[in-house]
């Protein structure tokens, strides 16, 4: 990881889209640089606040190029919407759960544990889960250890997921979502990356949670 005690917009440019680097005790960002990193969604982290182990590898893919997005039955639509749309955007997408005019009926979690199993594991950078209202795809996606799922109604709850909570798979109710408000916050939290040091640390407590309860 790199290591600066000052970044000026001519380091940010110079730097990876969606790296991660280090600002020393008492480092300074330079303003224009700090929109230049904000733009190409690279992470500082502050070594004066005191980030818990290798959380930083906890921190979501900052440029997501592989999606993957599984419904049940009652999702099939929009599940279909949105893989036609993310693709026509240069994304690779994997498609788990029914499909067609006349879907299998399936159960919830069957689908969640497929999308974040892939995620955790880093086949996908992140993941998409649909049921009817979305609920039940949280819950059980949730269950999968290192898998960080919310439920989002609208843009502002996509960004704060991913900004604030570093979530790694976003859950929607095709029930309560037109195809075009859905793909507004999915591509509001595919887009959104999570660079402040004080929420990358919560995620070690997070992690901590996780293996408190033997996940």
């Amino acid at each position: 990881m790199a290591r600066f005690a000052m970044i000026t917009e001519a380091d940010a440019r110079m730097l990876p889209e969606g790296s991660t680097v280090e600002l020393l005790p008492k480092g300074h960002i330079t303003p224009l640089a700090a929109d230049t990193l904000r733009d190409r969604r690279i992470t500082v982290l502050r070594a004066d606040q005191v980030v818990d182990g290798d959380v930083a590898d906890l921190v979501p893919v900052a440029t997501v190029r592989r999606v993957i997005i599984g419904s049940d039955h009652t999702g099939v639509g929009l599940k279909q919407h949105l893989v036609t749309a993310l693709r026509g955007r240069g994304l690779a997408v994997q498609v788990v759960g029914p499909e067609g005019a006349h879907p299998v009926p399936v159960d919830y979690p069957d689908i969640a544990e497929q999308v974040g199993l892939a995620v955790v594991r880093k086949e996908a950078d992140a993941g998409i889960v649909i049921d009817g209202a979305g609920l039940g795809s949280t819950m059980a996606a949730n269950k999968v250890a290192g898998v960080r799922a919310a439920l989002c109604l609208n843009e502002t709850l996509a960004g704060y997921a991913r900004q604030h909570n570093g979530a790694n798979v976003i859950a929607l109710g095709a029930t309560l979502l037109s195809p075009a408000d859905a793909l507004a916050i999915v591509h509001t939290f595919l887009t959104t990356p999570m660079t402040e040091p004080r929420y990358i640390r919560r995620l070690a407590k997070l992690q901590r949670l996780d293996k408190a309860r033997g996940a």
